[in-house]
């Protein structure tokens, strides 16, 4: 048996044994402490930490979900990692993002379905009134939940896209993947009034609140969701630090949300957006190219190195996070969610 130490982003401590045997993760919840995770296979990167000091054993996992600089810095998937000593480890979110009891799970109809773009929609559910929860939705800005089918059968994870509220209203963009289970759900038998099993709130990829820091924000398609959702929070709170948006899509016509990003334009006057189109298939007078290219151009520009926070497929993730460290962006301000195909 081995003494795990967690210091949490804004300095907590947390406990625990590990044995040998069995992963961090699982050690974790055999104390009754549930740290962020997603897939549990290594295939996410949602459980990422950083190693002070200790012996460890990496099992099998996923290139997509630990980079090897983020490895050679002493980072570790905790549902991937056994310990081989009592270890110190740094985690990259706060002690909110922590729980001590299990996952809550309620129930919540869908309200409202739409287009968003040519590839995705735009689902909103509402939660039913729970005995324990009550009706609100409370999660931190950034965070996902898991959605399971009404039969059951399938259950993915999506970002939300909106802030905790007391009226129980869930948002989300959600890429409608060909041949999807989920996807094929949504894009032809959901129907107003269906009934979600709702999993969450869950997840680490949420803003450093103890940071002074420009918030930057890298966002490729429904990558979007939590980068809304955290801009959205500023806003509410009146937050004036300066702020930046990099949104990507393949072509003009999968581009969505563009009057929730005007509407967070004038509610933040310091916010600077770039909308880039990798392949414009007409004249595109914003940026030509993907978000980490914009996001490369801006930071020679910049006078301070900003918090980067960028959400979306693995390769925009590893460009970002190349092009933020070759701009001497510390490891430890590059915050990142993986969007994976199930």
């Amino acid at each position: 048996m081995f003494k795990v130490s967690l210091i949490t982003r804004d300095g907590a401590a947390i406990a625990f044994d590990a044995e040998p045997s069995e992963s961090l993760l699982d050690a974790a919840e055999r104390s009754s402490i549930y740290l962020p995770s997603s897939c549990r296979e290594g295939g996410c990167g949602a459980c990422r930490v950083g190693r002070e000091h200790g012996d460890v054993e990496l099992l099998p996992y996923s290139s997509s979900a630990l980079s090897d600089v983020e490895r050679d810095s002493g980072d570790i998937l905790l549902c991937r990692t056994q310990a081989r000593s009592d270890l110190a480890l740094r985690a990259p979110f706060d002690q909110a993002a922590v729980g001590f009891s299990p996952i809550p799970e309620r129930q919540a109809v869908i309200s409202e379905i739409t287009p968003a773009g040519s590839g995705a929609v735009r689902l909103v559910l509402q939660y039913e009134d729970d005995a324990v929860f009550g009706r609100a939705a409370q999660f931190t800005a950034g965070q996902f939940v898991e959605l399971s089918l009404p039969d059951g059968s399938v259950k993915r994870s999506y970002s939300l896209a909106n802030t905790p509220n007391w009226d129980g209203t869930l948002e989300f963009y959600i890429r409608l993947q060909p041949n999807g289970a989920f996807s094929s759900y949504l894009k032809d038998r959901a129907a107003l009034g269906d009934a979600l099993l709702v999993r969450g709130p869950q997840g680490q990829f949420t803003a450093d609140e103890a940071s002074t820091a420009e918030r930057w924000f890298v966002a490729g398609g429904t990558g979007l969701a939590p980068a809304l959702s955290m801009l959205r929070q500023m806003a509410e709170f009146g937050d004036t630090r300066g702020c930046r948006l990099f949104f990507g899509v393949n072509r003009v016509d999968e581009l969505f949300a563009l009057d929730v990003i005007e509407n967070l334009k004038n509610a933040m006057p310091q916010l600077i957006v770039a909308t880039c189109v990798w392949k414009p298939e007409t004249h595109w007078e914003d940026f030509v190219g993907t978000p980490a290219q914009a996001l490369t151009r801006a930071l020679t520009e910049a006078a301070e190195r900003p918090d980067i926070y960028v959400c979306g497929p693995p390769p925009l993730i590893a460009a970002t996070e190349s092009a933020a460290l070759a701009a001497s962006v510390d490891h430890t301000r590059i915050f990142s969610e993986r969007f994976t195909p199930a």
